[in-house]
This record gives structure tokens, sequence and C-alpha cells, in this order.
């Protein structure tokens, strides 16, 4: 087999994406999208890549590519929640970072379907998983250090004089759930408190159940002074739960969320969070991919660390009775809210 020879000089450069994106004035990740006939993109912006492929004569080969290199060189992405905005926001960093596709399978779903891992690891495909790994070698894992920005959370709380914390977890069956109640547990400890356990609620991650555990909270015969949830669908979901019954957040109590999705800075009030960077995880994700399938990676990395940090705003403040200046606040019952709008 003859080498195929190299580019000589004067000979005309092969145009590539990047080329494309930077005539068309766009992102390499818009180009993609565009002839990938994703259907998000604007129209106006699509139009200018289609213009800038005609201009140039570019012609994305990736069929041809494949058959000389014997590699399809896809990449896939499971998730578990669609009309969670994280993981749409998880999805486009994801895509970012794979322009230059590779192939490989990243694990998204913060909960594995045993079936399909099955399946994946009985065809030796290259996988990353969130929290919890099988045992294979072509597995890699994300490590949430959930603590960290779970403690930054309580320790916000506990600066602020509250003691009477809740927690509504996600659906205990999943790890990553299990590891952030722990983490809020831990926390808590740390700091002398040992929460009712009608208290500590278990939610689903969606908005729906997050109203229906912060009913359950509120039905309680002392109420928290603070709820942290395990993810920001769950905290909207109550929020909105205490803005019905006429609770004032957060000076009838806090809430705190995990995640922070761009929703959690437009509700209201806006929503105090940890947040878990989809940048890093979309970044971590496709590295690691990368890390098994390219042969200049002897040993691929097993354990990629993913940090999260508090993002305070002003669902959080100082618990009912707490002295602020000259001034005492004020705490309304529940019960006397509700035989009040009777009246």
């Amino acid at each position: 087999m003859k080498k195929r020879p190299r580019q000589k000089k004067g000979e005309k450069k092969r145009l590539d994406i990047r080329d494309v994106a930077k005539h068309a004035r766009v992102s390499i990740a818009t180009v993609s999208r565009t002839i990938n006939s994703v259907p998000t993109v604007d129209k106006d912006l699509a139009k200018r890549v289609w213009k800038s492929i005609e201009e140039l004569n570019y012609f994305p080969n990736t069929q041809a590519r494949a058959l000389v290199s014997g590699r399809s060189r896809l990449f896939g992405l499971l998730i578990s929640e669609i009309t969670n905005p994280f993981f749409p926001e998880l999805i486009q960093g994801f895509e970012d970072f794979a322009i230059e596709n590779v192939e490989g399978v990243a694990v998204m779903t913060f909960g594995i379907e045993e079936p399909l891992l099955d399946e994946l690891v009985s065809r030796n495909i290259p996988m990353v998983f969130v929290d919890a790994t099988p045992p294979n070698e072509n597995v890699s894992t994300l490590v949430v250090n959930y603590h960290e920005g779970i403690r930054q959370g309580v320790q916000h709380l506990a600066a602020l004089g509250h003691r009477k914390l809740s927690f509504i977890s996600g659906p205990m069956r999943q790890r990553t759930c299990q590891l952030r109640k722990g983490a809020f547990l831990r926390s808590a400890e740390e700091i002398g408190v040992h929460p009712v356990e009608e208290w500590l609620v278990e939610g689903d991650h969606t908005l729906e159940g997050g109203m229906r555990a912060m009913e359950r909270i509120l039905q309680c015969k002392e109420l928290p002074t603070a709820v942290m949830c395990s993810n920001d669908m769950t905290a909207i979901g109550a929020l909105r739960v205490l803005a019905k019954t006429g609770l004032r957040v957060p000076d009838d109590i806090s809430v705190i969320g995990f995640d922070d999705i761009h929703l959690a800075e437009f509700v209201y009030p806006p929503l105090t969070t940890v947040r878990m960077s989809r940048n890093d995880l979309a970044r971590a994700a496709f590295s690691a991919l990368r890390s098994h399938v390219e042969p200049t990676h002897a040993h691929a990395k097993k354990a990629w660390p993913i940090s999260t940090k508090l993002t305070v705003r002003q669902s959080t403040g100082y618990p009912p009775g707490i002295t602020v200046g000259n001034a005492k606040k004020p705490r309304k019952s529940v019960k006397s809210r509700k035989s009040s709008s009777e009246s």
C-alpha cells in the first residue's frame, strides 16, 4: 500500500468545518448542527452556514471518512429526562466539545438501566458514567463531589441562623440521589443538626414531585425554616407550593436547589442553588471517551472529578424570629393563613 502523499507547498489547503465556521462568522458547533439538520439552529445562522458551504465548495463526507478509516467516529449520549432543562444544557455542552466525533457512549442518566447497560458492555463500547461504574476496562466515571457544594449550602444556612433543616431527595433507587442525601445529612451533622425524620421527604426530581414533597412538609406539626432540594426542578416546584400557600420565601422559609439550571436565575425569588457545571461534565465526558478510543492514550483515566459550588441568590435569608437590625420578623402560621382566607 502506498503512503498518502503529504500536502506540498502551494497546494490548496483542504477545507474543514473550522473554515466554514470562520467564513460564516459562527461557532463550529453551529456549523455541525446545521450540517446535521438539528432543528433548533437559528434559521438566519443556518442560511449563513449553507451559503458559506456553497461559496467554499465544502463537502462534509462523513460516510467516506468512515469507509477509509474503518470507524464510524460516532458518539452517543444517553440521558434520562429531556424535560429537565439540566439535560438539554448538558447536551449542548457535550456537542460543543465533540465536534470532532468519537466512537463511544456517555451515560448521563444519573441512573442505570440494567438491560441497556448489559447490551453496551457486551458490545465492548467505550462508556462514561456519572457516579456509578460497572466493572469494565472500557468504562470511566465522572465522580461528582456532591459534599463540596451541599456542605457550602448547609454552612450558608447555618451562618444565617437556620437549624430546622429539611431535605427533599430524588428517587432513592438512584445512587446519585443517595449520594446527595448522604452529603446533606453529613453536612447537617457537622453543625450539630439532626433533621426531624418527617422533614426528610423523597421526591422524583420533577416539578410535580417537588410540589408533592413540599405539600407533605407543610402538613407537619412544626415547619422547618429551610428546605434543601436534590435538584432545581424540585426546588422550583416547592417554590410554587409555598407561593400558593402564602408563605414568603425567604422571609418565612428559605429554599436551596441543586444543579443551577439556567431557569434558576429567573424564577421568583431567584434560586440559591448548588452549581454542578454542565460545561465541566460535558468536557470530562468527551475527554474520557476520547481517551478510550484514541491510540495515543495507552491507559484511559478511570475517574474524572467534577466539583460543585454554592451560588447564593435571593431564596435564602434569615429564619423567622432572628433579629435583623432592631426588629424581629414575625412568622405567620399556615393554619392561621388558611383560616383567614376562608373567612
